[in-house]
Formats: C-alpha cells, structure tokens, sequence
C-alpha cells in the first residue's frame, strides 16, 4: 500500500511551503533562547503576526481568525510541513493552541473580542492554571478557591508546574467555586492577570537547565478578578477542561510521530559520525538494530495518528490520541537513553550539541536530551493515567 494525498491537497502544500520559504525567519532570529513557553521574542511576535496576516497561523479557523478554512486534511499537511522545518507558528503555544479556542468555545462575546485576537496576534501570552500539588492528573481535585463577593472574586491557593507563568500577561485558571459540590462539579474557569496584588510566580528550577526554567509554582493570597473574567458557567468549568484537553490532544497528531521522526533523524546523525578514536556507533550491529527497531515504531506511530485524525475528521471522537501519546513519548525516552548508553563516557560531554532539546528548538548532549524526556511522559496526562483510559475506553476493562 503506498498512502498519498490527492493533487488538490498536494497543491496547497506546495503553495505552503513556497510561502514559508520566502517568509521563514533567518536562523540568526531563531536561534535566540526562548525562556519559557510563554515568553515571545520580537523576531516570534513578527513571525506570529505575519502568519495570522496572510492566513497561515490556523489554516483551518475562517480569515478574520488567521486561517483560510483549510479542510482537515489540508490542516495535516501543514502541521507536516510545519514539523519538517523544525519552525513553531508560536512561542506560547498553550495560548495558542489550547486559550484561544478554549475562549472561541466558551468565552462571551466581549471576551473573545478583548483576549483572542491579541492571543493570535502575538501581543499577549498565557499560562495554563491547572496542575495543583495534590492535582496533578487528577484536575477533578483541586483546592484553589475563588469566591464570589459581589462583582468580584477572590481566589485563594496554589498551583504548580504551570508553565511560562512568570513570563505570562494571563492566566487560564481553573478554580473550586462551589466547595460542597461532588468533585467534578463546582469547578469554574477564571481569566486571571497576572500583575494583580497577590500573586507570586515561582520558578522551578531545573536539574538540565538552571538558567532557562518553564515550570513554576504560582500562589493566590486574596487575589481580586472581575466577575466578567468568568469562561463558561459559573460551576460548571469541567465542560470547559474537556474541552480544553481536546485541543492539547489535538496537538498530538502529527506532534507525536514526527517529532520522533525528526529525533530519528538526530540519531543516525550521531550513529555515522566519528567519535573520538574514529569510532562509528553505525558499525554497531546491536546499535543498528536498536535504530530499525526505533524506525519501525514510529512509522506504526505515524499510521495510528493517521487513523485518528481520519476519524477525526469524520466527526468520530478517536481514543488513539492515548496510544499515541503514551507510546511516542516512551519511544522517544527510551531511544534517548539507548544512545546516551552507546556513546558511552562520549555522551556525558556537555559540548557535543547534537540531540534536540525538549521544547525549545536548539539542541544538547544526548543525555541532557534524555533526562528532558522525561517531562513527555508527565506533562498532558501521565503515562499511568494512560494505561488507565486506554484500558477503560479502548479495551472496555472495568474500573477496578
């Protein structure tokens, strides 16, 4: 079987990437550090803007959003082009992808007009409030409180590995409002700015990278919001987090195999260049077969996320985002520590820059780039809590 897509489809990629080759930033701009996933250079907020001017942002979303109605299958074309040239379409990719149409979805008439915009358009940035110390996986249970006194509330509490917080003008934050309700209801979701008195951002720092931190602990003492910042109905913002986690699973895709993909790539980079003493990790007949072994995972990666995303575009609700999610970040853990293992005493050399780093665009030691692995089979649903849909959802296992 040879899967292709038809001429009308191959044409607009063609008319993509002329586009993207005649607009793509100079590598000098993007090799800039971005500090965390809600901080935007100036080169990121031009590049950001230009895309949303001539359509390219959101292909799929109507003009006056970014887009130019693309179909789904033009839209996986170009999140395929997207992953080739290795380019992000945003440095805050948790406003773009997930808050902008989180508030398309849910938002008033009035906040859509004040927040979505300016989120596209690069001019403001935004965190993600979910994650709490005792609610991480489990959303349903959080503590931070927001009550309601008169036109404002007041929220009290903690969450922690939010990221960009410190860099974000906004946060999406989902908060308890109804503290006597069973445990998924008496949730609501809060716009919340991040300079009002009373928040503090803490960064954590990390162990592969103490200059450059994304995960935060952010606290709310009396913090004031106005009632008009409310997404959704008030106590029921468990409809808005599933929908919310929709669009992140809607990342995954294409996210999923080609990003492991391109870290194939990487690694038969490394695997036919000389080490020191000459030495090529390619004339390894057990590193070989680790690599085809590697190869022949992601290619079933990549046609279970196209089984998905044709499900998905039928109007079908797909499991295999799970799978895909599940499995492609554990490949690429594992791959990352086959190769830091092979190069031996060669692969704790902090100068050799040739592994990509976790969500940052520029690259690291192998082992560096394992131990970032990590943060795939966490972040978006923990491995475990994977096992656990895919075995209720998909094999139809019982609960206990």
């Amino acid at each position: 079987m040879r899967l292709h897509y038809d001429e009308q489809t191959e044409e607009f990629r063609r008319e993509l990437r002329a586009w993207m080759e005649a607009n793509l930033p100079p590598s000098s701009e993007r090799a800039e550090r971005v500090k965390s996933s809600a901080h935007i250079p100036e080169w990121a907020r031009v590049w950001q803007r230009k895309l949303f001017d001539n359509g390219w942002l959101v292909p799929g979303w109507p003009p006056e959003y970014g887009g130019r109605n693309a179909t789904p299958v033009q839209q996986m074309v170009y999140f395929e082009e997207l992953a080739r040239l290795g380019v992000p379409r945003s440095c805050n990719p948790q406003g773009l992808s997930i808050i902008a149409p989180s508030i398309l979805d849910w938002g008033t008439e009035e906040q859509k007009a004040r927040y979505v915009l300016p989120t596209l358009r690069a001019e403001i940035s935004w965190c993600l409030g979910m994650s709490e110390p005792n609610a991480g996986s489990d959303l349903a249970g959080l503590r931070t409180r927001a009550e309601l006194h008169g036109d404002r509330f007041i929220v009290n509490g903690q969450k922690v590995w939010t990221s960009g917080a410190h860099h974000s003008d906004y946060c999406f934050c989902f908060v308890r409002t109804d503290p006597d309700a069973s445990k998924h209801a008496g949730i609501s979701v809060l716009i919340i700015d991040m300079k009002t008195p009373g928040i503090l951002t803490r960064p954590i720092a990390e162990l592969t990278d103490s200059e450059h931190a994304d995960f935060n602990e952010v606290f709310f003492t009396d913090v004031e919001v106005p009632a008009e910042n409310l997404v959704g109905e008030l106590h029921h913002g468990w409809s808005v987090a599933g929908g919310s986690l929709a669009h992140e699973r809607g990342m995954l895709w294409i996210n999923e195999a080609t990003g492991t993909e391109k870290i194939l790539e990487r690694v038969v980079t490394t695997a036919t260049t000389p080490l020191p003493g000459g030495r090529l990790l390619a004339d390894d007949a057990a590193f070989r077969t680790t690599v085809a072994r590697a190869y022949m995972q992601t290619q079933a990666l990549k046609l279970l996320g196209y089984r998905g995303f044709a499900k998905f575009a039928k109007g079908e609700k797909p499991s295999e985002h799970s799978v895909l999610k599940l499995l492609g970040s554990e490949l690429r853990r594992g791959l990352a520590l086959d190769v830091g293992e092979a190069l031996g005493a060669t692969g704790l050399d902090m100068s050799r820059h040739e592994a990509p780093s976790v969500g940052r665009g520029d690259s690291e030691a192998w082992l560096v780039h394992w131990l970032q692995s990590f943060a795939g089979t966490i972040a978006g649903g923990t491995s475990e809590i994977q096992r656990n849909i895919i075995a209720e959802r998909v094999l139809g296992l019982p609960r206990k």
